[in-house]
């Protein structure tokens, strides 16, 4: 800015002082004068072309009008830009008519010459001030254009997730209640305590299960999607089922929400896999947390029967690895050297996008009613 500034004033100046002096012994004066003045175009257009305007009448004034009305036609109304360009047009033209005997045709020339020399500069500012305009305009048009387009993105996923929670909801809640239905019969019945205790844990699973899908679908709210604070009881439940478990858990802070529900299905999915594949066998959960990162490290002892690899006849483990990577965290599986199994989580527990995206699509996305 300082050196547009310098160049500003010194450009015109030095162009004063080329010439050979002027028609009047104060002509270089008052066009160096003017020069000077010229910062104050910046502030005041019009005060910067009235300093000039002596200048014009020495004739040596049009090196610092140029420059001023480049800055009035930058910033004035039409009316101005247009007011100054026919003063600085008719001054200097007829005091050169007026003291020189001209034909018309020289006459007509020097009108034109001082038309071009006040109005070149002029439209030229108002033509790059419109540029500026124009490209400010696409600018906030572009912008727009992109909000929309994003708004357009949410409310076409936020309507794809209450379809695909309908559809759950219809499928998998109607399987989910025939099962309580059929296990609550069971229960009344059978005549072995055994059956009876096993049918009524079997219809508690499967009204919790369909509890659960209905709140994570938004339809129902009074209760928080299940976090690390519900692993004590999913461990207690797994003991109760006949499973030999042990909990350490060291968590001085809570982890935020995502990655809450994140480790409770970690959790939930690797003592599914010890039921499923190690039955019988000892396991040990620990839940840790250290340099900013939640770890949760499933151990369980060495199998009856060989494993069979992880994911498969299922996408368990898949599935858990996708959520987990939602997070920004990493799932491990590997084999001990005596046998055992360990399924290993990192989660960090800084704000993560899912946060982000539960805040952002609120009760749409979450509610189908509001599709």
């Amino acid at each position: 800015m300082v050196v547009v500034e310098l160049l500003a004033v010194a450009v015109p100046a030095a162009m004063v002082l080329l010439a050979d002096g002027g028609p009047y012994p104060w002509s270089i004066p008052t066009a160096l004068v003017a020069c000077l003045l010229l910062p104050l175009r910046r502030w005041h257009p019009s005060i910067a072309v009235v300093a000039c305007l002596p200048a014009l009448v020495g004739g040596l004034g049009w090196p610092p009008t140029v420059v001023a009305l480049y800055r009035v036609g930058r910033t004035s109304p039409p009316r101005r830009m247009i007011l100054w360009t026919a003063v600085t047009t008719a001054l200097p033209a007829t005091l050169v008519v007026v003291d020189q005997q001209l034909t018309v045709g020289s006459i007509l020339l020097t009108y034109s010459f001082s038309l071009f020399m006040s109005g070149a500069p002029t439209a030229l500012g108002a033509l790059i001030a419109t540029r500026e305009k124009l490209t400010e305009s696409l600018a906030e048009a572009s912008r727009a254009r992109e909000a929309e387009l994003e708004a357009r993105e949410l409310s076409a996923r936020a309507s794809e997730r209450a379809r695909i929670a309908r559809e759950i909801h219809d499928a998998v809640g109607h399987h989910a209640t025939l099962i309580a239905v059929e296990s609550a019969a069971l229960a009344a019945t059978t005549t072995d305590p055994e059956t009876r205790e096993t049918a009524r844990r079997l219809r508690a699973l499967a009204k919790e299960a369909l509890a659960e899908m209905r709140a994570a679908l938004g339809l129902l709210t009074p209760e928080p999607n299940q976090g690390h604070h519900d692993i004590p009881h999913l461990i207690d439940r797994a003991a109760a089922a006949g499973l030999i478990i042990t909990l350490d858990a060291d968590l001085p802070t809570p982890p935020p929400p995502s990655v809450s529900r994140a480790a409770f299905r970690v959790v939930q999915e690797a003592l599914t896999n010890v039921t499923k594949h190690a039955p019988g066998t000892p396991v040990h959960v620990r839940l840790s947390q250290q340099d900013g990162h939640l770890k949760i490290a499933v151990t369980n002892g060495i199998p009856h029967t060989r494993p069979a690899p992880p994911d498969s006849g299922g996408s368990g483990l898949h599935g858990l690895s996708e959520r987990v990577a939602l997070v920004g965290g990493t799932l491990t599986t590997s084999e001990r050297a005596d046998g055992s199994w360990t399924l290993e989580a990192d989660l960090p527990t800084g704000p993560s996008k899912v946060d982000r995206d539960d805040s952002t699509f609120g009760g749409s996305a979450r509610n189908p009613a509001n599709a």
